[in-house]
């Protein structure tokens, strides 16, 4: 019997033992793993405060730790209406002073603490200041999103929860409390690093205490609160260079109403900037879904297009590994009489070589090189040149089923493919990353966004690394491929690439899309000794590569291959 009782009180023991970790360990959690987070809670209970920034959320930076957004301060109204002792005579002084009506006025204040949605100027500030009411005061708001902000269809825009699915799913996914007005990314890396970028709470704010009833506490006495600790955000700083960006973004508002550019860190394979347009302001959303116009949002970058003739890169790189193709090769090309394909030059090239029908981009003759090489041989390239990788470091954009390379091996599509028509299919990033191959040897590196994820005090939650690289094509056909893209800018359709000082050389694509449309390509590296940066223009219904995208290039090369490093 005394076994038995010993048995049942060492049971009973180990069951309170038990039971007090348990309680010693949710004590740790709610007093030191989530004190802060309680306290803050509790902060909030007993106080009102108004947020002085529009959304709390981390920054994304480019590799300089500059502002892609374009964050910046501006000065707002703040108001508590529970510290106004004549409210009416308030509402009528500061309709007055900001020139609006009564009613938008007193609307504002019927929800509570916060501030007035107007831009406003040193003179009504100073009007505000010197009328002293009580619960009123003018403070500098940080708001996201500036003036001009840049990469937007990267950094994508944010929205406000639409739905009881949309905030279960964000909250279980980001463990992080949100509440049905928060403003959430919809789009871009806004929408892909929602959990990282998301903060619990401001980093700048006004509050005022209350009693349990909500009554002011000490009189119309205001805390302004300055670099608040927010441990659950997080800022993405990118391999983008703002400068960079900036100056393709100018140069695209004149030039390019449609299309897209990308400029790459020759070797590394980092991009430096990336451009879409037609462009939006993410400040503003809203303006663009009401408008209906599709496609607004749209990353042209990392769409799909018809290469064209930039396609012949894939081909003259097969050509010259494989031996079917060299310097002294001829072929014959009768322009619209050949009867194997149609050459863009109608009186034909005659007899040329295989450099100058590279230069020339003549069609009869990458045709008849394609069809040496044979559907596996054309595919085979194309794969190792990294025209099957839809991927990017830190920017998980959803694979496009559309893009496949096997369809080049269906029946009578081998011609059409090798001039870049047909079933090809290929994103400026990815004939960026090619281009990149030739002027890095030979070695294809998968191209890179993000760099890192970090806290705001500069802790390094993820990084990405740079792609060490894969062997694509041997060292001497990426040479061979050099001086061919030299003679298209110095001899062929390529002219107009030309960069003065540093020179250039690339490659032209024009590829049909219908209705007598042409998509007009270049892709090109600079300068020619030791290139530094790799760029690819794409406009949506231009002339021809020649005429319109290679002008492109070469006043955008010219911008910024004088700016610093880029590292």
């Amino acid at each position: 019997m005394d076994i038995l009782r010993q048995n049942r009180l060492v049971r009973i023991f180990f069951i309170f033992g038990f039971c007090f970790i348990g309680l010693l360990y949710r004590f740790w959690e709610i007093q030191i793993k989530e004190g802060d987070l309680y306290s803050y809670l509790a902060l909030e209970q007993g106080s009102r405060r108004v947020s002085l920034e529009d959304v709390s959320r981390g920054k994304i930076l480019d590799r300089n730790m500059v502002s892609l957004t374009g964050t910046g301060m501006e000065d707002r109204i703040i108001v508590f209406p529970g510290a106004l002792v004549n409210q009416a005579e308030v509402i009528r002084g500061l309709a007055g002073i900001l020139g609006v009506d009564i009613s938008k006025v007193a609307g504002y204040l019927k929800c509570g603490p916060g501030y007035l949605p107007y831009e406003i100027t040193s003179v009504q500030s100073a009007a505000v200041k010197k009328r002293g009411w009580s619960g009123v005061m003018v403070l500098p708001v940080r708001f996201r999103y500036g003036e001009r902000p840049l990469a937007a269809h990267i950094t994508g825009h944010l929205g406000k929860i639409t739905s009881r699915e949309e905030f279960l799913d964000l909250s279980d996914k980001s463990k992080k409390m949100y509440r049905y007005n928060d403003l959430v990314g919809k789009t871009g890396l806004e929408k892909f690093y929602e959990s990282y970028l998301k903060g619990t709470r401001p980093q700048r704010a006004v509050r005022v205490f209350t009693d349990a009833g909500g009554r002011l506490l000490g009189g119309p006495e205001f805390n302004v609160e300055e670099q608040l600790e927010d441990q659950e955000r997080c800022d993405l700083v990118l391999t983008l260079d703002a400068r960079i960006q900036q100056v393709v973004e100018e140069i695209m508002d004149r030039r390019v109403v449609k299309g897209a550019v990308v400029v790459m860190e020759a070797g590394t394979g980092d991009i430096l900037a990336m451009a879409s347009r037609p462009g939006f302001n993410p400040a503003y959303p809203e303006q663009y879904l009401e408008s209906g116009v599709k496609g607004r949002f749209l990353d042209h970058c990392t769409a799909l297009y018809q290469p064209g003739s930039i396609f012949k890169i894939v081909i003259a790189a097969a050509a010259l590994e494989e031996g079917i193709a060299g310097p002294e090769t001829t072929f014959t090309c009768r322009g619209d009489r050949d009867n194997l394909i149609h050459c863009w030059a109608e009186e034909g090239h005659g007899n040329i070589d295989f450099p100058r029908a590279f230069a020339q981009s003549c069609n009869p003759a990458f045709a008849r090189i394609g069809l040496a090489l044979g559907a596996p041989g054309v595919i085979q390239y194309a794969e190792r040149l990294g025209l099957a990788n839809q991927s990017v470091a830190g920017y998980p954009v959803p694979f496009n089923p559309r893009q496949d390379l096997d369809l080049i091996g269906e029946p009578f599509s081998l011609v059409n493919s090798s001039v870049g028509q047909g079933p090809v299919l290929v994103t400026p990033l990815q004939v960026t990353s090619m281009m990149n191959v030739i002027v890095s040897g030979g070695i294809y590196r998968e191209p890179r966004l993000v760099k890192e994820i970090r806290k705001s005090g500069g802790e390094v939650v993820r990084k990405y690394t740079s792609d060490q690289g894969r062997r694509a094509i041997l060292p001497g056909t990426a040479r061979k491929l050099c001086s061919l893209l030299e003679l298209v800018v110095d001899e062929g359709v390529g002219k107009k690439a030309n960069v003065p000082v540093f020179g250039s050389a690339g490659k032209t694509g024009s590829a049909q899309t219908g209705n007598g449309l042409i998509n007009a390509w270049f892709t090109g590296y600079a300068p020619r000794v030791n290139p530094r940066l790799v760029v690819t223009v794409l406009l949506e219904q231009g002339t021809s590569g020649g005429e319109s995208a290679a002008p492109v290039f070469s006043e955008i090369m010219e911008r910024i291959l004088p700016l610093d490093r880029f590292d």
